[in-house]
């Protein structure tokens, strides 16, 4: 039960912080953003903006930043809908035209094979990292990697069924203020070019590989591959992927901002919503506003510090974080500022992509949470006790799956190359990008569609999410176009959209799914 007073609305006070003009008290409402940041920052920046670096040099902080404007559009654009309605996306995915329920349908089965991907290669980076760390590497066959990841996603699982959303806030919390410190003193102390940095972030310029990767045979996978699949690989992890923004709106019910967390509003109370300006639930829209733009901020914050690190200590040594060495060569970047701050950077490292790994299998939950909200209303609490167990445990096999298929195919030819990003792919190309582009679309379908005109998107917000919808889809499909993989990636999606629209009819036929909530009809 909320100790904060509430309007007539039900809906909590708006707290001072969000009508303080003080910027600096603007950061007591940081939180759920936290968690997206802490997401891609172990993925994201340790690894890919370093690469990204590495391999075209200041000129791909361009590719960054404006990915992470558009993404910043779409999570703001997803839990406004929440504030405003306390329906979450997933919900308005039954309404979609077609069969009721098949898209979320659909994404369920999607996410049931990408998400345990992404555990799997989260593990898989720790275990990597432990078997450079403890010089295990050769053993048997460099196979090792995947028994150590194996084994610390264990421990992770154990952490993930005794915790929840506090604990998940606080832990990312801490990550990201330390890991910001630390960001911000070593790219002073590196001294960059500072115009050039600039220059690399707000004017777009062509990507091409540079000469010398083509004649590394280490990097021959890299070189091989369009430079189209590199970047788009990029855009699914910098900012994080649609899962992790469809988590965020899940985290908001903890927050009680709006009406997240409350019943959700009928068609009569948004009308008296969006006569009043000063209404709580429209002032409370400033909260993930707020919240997302530090995130956000943050994310664009440490690709420039690792772009910068990248281009001046990796690019010109032509060394490319790679399957091999996904960690272990960013160990430079502060070795380089002195040799005893290697344990400073294995632990920070290591506490980074654990609380990544542990973020994504709190996004798994939410995910399953949200789609038993919708499916059944009126879930008790053990029944969500029993869905995570559930849920992790789906992980898990799937992770675990991966894990073993790579373990073994690494063992049994002691010169084959590494597969892990490979395997990645398109799972990322999906989550990362594709999916994102649906969203943007679906966001704008639910604004017309569910809230009355007074409270449409503002122009700038709806165009962004056009353009970013546009851009994203336009960029997944590119990608799988350009992958090895596009006819098993595309042919297995159509496959399950197929599926998810003859099980959802014959759902409907048998009446086991929720009938269209009347209050929020806009008829």
């Amino acid at each position: 039960m909320s100790t904060v007073p509430t309007s007539r609305s039900g809906v909590d006070e708006v707290s001072p912080a969000l009508l303080a003009r003080n910027p600096l008290k603007w950061f007591s409402i940081f939180g759920p953003g936290a968690i997206i940041a802490s997401l891609t920052i172990g993925t994201g920046e340790l690894i890919f903006s370093t690469r990204g670096g590495a391999l075209f040099g200041y000129r791909v902080l361009f590719l960054f930043v404006l990915i992470s404007f558009l993404k910043w559009g779409l999570v703001l654009a997803t839990s406004r809908h929440m504030v405003l309605t306390g329906v979450h996306p997933y919900k308005r995915m039954l309404d979609l035209p077609g069969p009721r329920g098949w898209f979320l349908l659909m994404i369920f089965l999607l996410a049931a094979v990408c998400i345990p991907i992404w555990v799997s290669f989260h593990s898989s980076v720790l275990g990597n990292l432990t078997s450079w760390v403890t010089g295990t590497q050769g053993q048997l066959g460099g196979a090792i990697d995947y028994l150590w990841g194996g084994g610390i996603l264990a421990a992770v699982l154990v952490l993930t069924a005794t915790g929840g959303y506090s604990a998940l806030e606080r832990v990312q919390l801490a990550i990201v203020t330390a890991l910001m410190f630390c960001a911000v003193i070593s790219l002073i102390l590196y001294k960059p070019d500072w115009l050039a940095l600039i220059a690399g972030a707000v004017i777009p310029r062509a990507l091409e590989y540079p000469d010398w990767l083509s004649r590394y045979g280490e990097y021959r996978q890299i070189a091989e591959q369009p430079v189209w699949v590199e970047t788009t690989r990029y855009v699914g992890v910098i900012g994080g992927a649609g899962f992790d923004y469809l988590a965020y709106t899940s985290f908001l019910r903890e927050k009680r901002w709006g009406r997240a967390g409350l019943t959700p509003a009928t068609r009569s109370e948004l009308e008296e919503v969006g006569e009043n300006p000063s209404h709580p639930a429209r002032l409370w829209v400033r909260a993930p506003i707020i919240d997302c733009s530090i995130s956000f901020l943050l994310v664009i914050g440490f690709s420039a510090v690792f772009v910068a690190s990248g281009a001046l200590i990796l690019g010109p040594n032509h060394k490319v974080p790679d399957e091999n060495n996904l960690l272990n060569l960013q160990a430079e970047l502060v070795t380089n500022l002195h040799p005893w701050l290697l344990p400073l950077y294995v632990v920070g490292a290591f506490l980074t992509m654990l609380g990544t790994l542990y973020g994504t299998l709190e996004v798994a939950n939410s995910f399953v949470n949200e789609a038993a909200r919708v499916v059944r209303p009126t879930l008790l609490a053990k029944t969500f006790k029993r869905l995570k167990n559930l849920t992790l445990g789906w992980c898990a096999a799937g992770a675990y799956l991966v894990l073993g298929w790579t373990f073994v195919y690494q063992m049994a030819g002691k010169d084959r190359p590494r597969i892990v990003i490979a395997i990645l792919t398109p799972a990322n190309l999906f989550t990362g990008v594709l999916f994102c582009g649906i969203i943007c679309f679906l966001v704008l379908w639910m604004d017309r569609r569910f809230l009355p005109k007074s409270l449409h998107m503002g122009f700038p917000l709806m165009f962004l999410n056009l353009v970013s919808g546009v851009i994203f889809l336009a960029l997944g499909l590119k990608g799988y176009w350009d992958d090895q993989s596009r006819w098993v990636a595309m042919g297995a999606m159509l496959a399950m959209a197929a599926v998810s629209i003859v099980v959802a009819w014959l759902l409907g036929r048998s009446g086991r799914l929720p009938s269209p909530d009347a209050g929020s009809d806009p008829r």
